[in-house]
């Protein structure tokens, strides 16, 4: 069993910032890659940002500059801190983990529930 949690969404001003965390929990034995992505109303979900376990970062390029992700290896967690946020950034922001778990074989990818970021005045 392997839970993603998402928290840190809320209500922000354009210009203002906001700090995302993710908390993977339950039999994991090594996670490879984590990413945000985020999907707004009526569009399809996108890449936001990905960090690979030696700290590898990639980036939309709507973000690049404004957003930094981290991570955690030994607290398997993922943050995203968002600054200089726009309206544009509003969406449903949501934790993914390409992990191993124990007792199996292969690694395998996993998604939280995502939470809200509202950017408005």
């Amino acid at each position: 069993q392997v839970q993603l949690v998402e928290s840190g969404g809320g209500l922000v001003q354009p210009g203002g910032s906001l700090r995302l965390s993710c908390a993977a929990s339950g039999t994991i034995s090594y996670i490879y890659v984590m990413a945000w992505y985020r999907q707004a109303p009526g569009k399809q979900r996108e890449l936001v940002a990905r960090i690979s376990s030696g700290n590898s970062e990639n980036y939309a390029d709507s973000v690049k500059g404004r957003f930094t992700i981290s991570r955690d290896n030994a607290k398997n967690t993922v943050d995203l801190q968002m600054n200089s946020l726009k309206p544009e950034d509003t969406a449903v922001y949501y934790c993914n983990a390409d992990l191993k778990r124990y007792y199996f074989s292969t690694r395998g990818d996993y998604w939280g529930q995502g939470t809200q970021v509202t950017v408005s005045s």
